[in-house]
């Protein structure tokens, strides 16, 4: 082998070119915060760990094409996340891990609390828990004479359009756990949160079995991609 060769062939020991740029990014976030970020940028960062022998950017930027946006990638299936050329059971663990911190870290801002008196925090709650889910889910908050959370169940999962809700099931359930109030919460996994007439319908009857039981219902919030809607800001309630 002629010097010459010897002096064009890659250093074995030099780093791959992405690592600077991994510290740049991890640098850039603890500096100036998430909103310095595109949401690429995060997906990379939580990426990092899964994967740390490859350039996670394409990966991260195919993530994002797919499912829209950094939410919707965490929220999204892990089947679907596995359809994804590169993604690793390990990347998609970590994936699931963002997603589960967002759901406990909102309703810790709700427990043990008056939850009329945090309803931003009420919504922040429902959207991260069940905005981007591909099937409806029913749940309940069950509320205390306070109006503090007594707990937050799941009633039901169904199909991509529809939920099956036992009324009597709910207030059941309610009796169960002395509550004095609930909060009625779906999903819309087509995006439009706007309560269909089957929604109203099952709203109405579960209020009426609940009036003569002494039990409220506060609200019923629906929730999508697209945002949110109460029962009771549209005066359905």
């Amino acid at each position: 082998m002629t010097e010459k060769s010897e002096a064009t062939l890659p250093d074995a020991t030099e780093p791959p070119h992405f690592h600077g740029h991994r510290e740049r990014l991890r640098k850039r976030f603890r500096e100036a915060g998430a909103d310095a970020l595109a949401d690429y940028e995060l997906i990379e960062l939580v990426l990092f760990r899964a994967i740390p022998r490859r350039d996670v950017k394409p990966l991260a930027k195919a993530l994002l094409k797919r499912f829209g946006s950094f939410a919707e990638v965490a929220a999204a299936p892990e089947l679907r996340l596995a359809e994804i050329d590169g993604m690793t059971a390990v990347a998609i663990t970590e994936l699931k891990v963002i997603q589960a911190a967002a759901v406990r870290f909102g309703r810790s801002r709700i427990e043990r609390r008056p939850v009329l008196s945090s309803w931003s925090s009420v919504i922040d709650y429902c959207r991260s828990a069940m905005a981007f889910a591909e099937r409806e889910q029913f749940r309940v908050l069950y509320l205390d004479k306070k109006n503090a959370l007594i707990a937050d169940e799941v009633q039901g999962e169904g199909t991509i359009d529809h939920t099956p809700v036992y009324p009597r099931e709910v207030l059941k359930r309610a009796l169960e756990l002395s509550a004095t109030a609930l909060i009625l919460v779906h999903n819309h996994p087509s995006g439009d949160p706007t309560p269909s007439r089957a929604d109203i319908l099952m709203t109405q009857q579960i209020i009426e079995i609940a009036k003569p039981l002494g039990v409220a219902v506060h609200d019923h919030i629906i929730v999508g991609r697209d945002g949110h809607v109460s029962f009771k800001g549209l005066q359905l309630i």
